[in-house]
């Protein structure tokens, strides 16, 4: 199975670091949007996409970028960090966009990341330390569950 996963990770790594341990399962590449050739999306049989969340959404970027791509007839997964402990309805935006294209969604993953962002550098950031071991092995789980289908 072909599988690219497409990752944008800001501030501090932790979404790449979740990606990184899917890909070491699944045998895949991870890029950056700008790095990923469309055309070659084509010859994927799964795409993951995946972020931090910002504002109860995936980050704008990788939204945006979504908007770019053509029709898929392809199964994809999303994923994400979040610096709140409760995962609400963050997968929601990307999930529709990604519906919209033709993709069929057929996983979700999501765990804590360490957060500076705006006034939580004030108090020194939220969840210090994550992702975590647990969190990364979690991943792992994750895609193995995906590899088997």
């Amino acid at each position: 199975m072909k599988t690219l996963i497409v990752c944008v990770s800001q501030h501090h790594g932790n979404t790449k670091k979740i990606a990184d341990a899917m890909a070491a399962v699944l045998d895949a590449e991870v890029r950056r949007p700008d790095d990923v050739n469309v055309e070659a999306l084509a010859e994927c049989d799964l795409i993951g996409f995946g972020s931090g969340i910002a504002f109860g959404k995936h980050y704008q970027r990788l939204l945006s970028w979504v908007e770019t791509l053509p029709g898929l007839d392809k199964k994809a997964f999303v994923f994400s960090t979040r610096g709140a402990s409760r995962q609400g309805s963050h997968h929601r935006a990307l999930k529709g966009k990604l519906e919209e294209k033709g993709l069929t969604v057929v996983g979700e993953f999501s765990c804590q990341g360490f957060d500076t962002y705006g006034l939580m550098k004030l108090v020194g950031g939220i969840a210090r330390g994550r992702p975590n071991e647990q969190d990364l092995r979690n991943a792992e789980e994750f895609a193995k569950a995906l590899e088997k289908g």
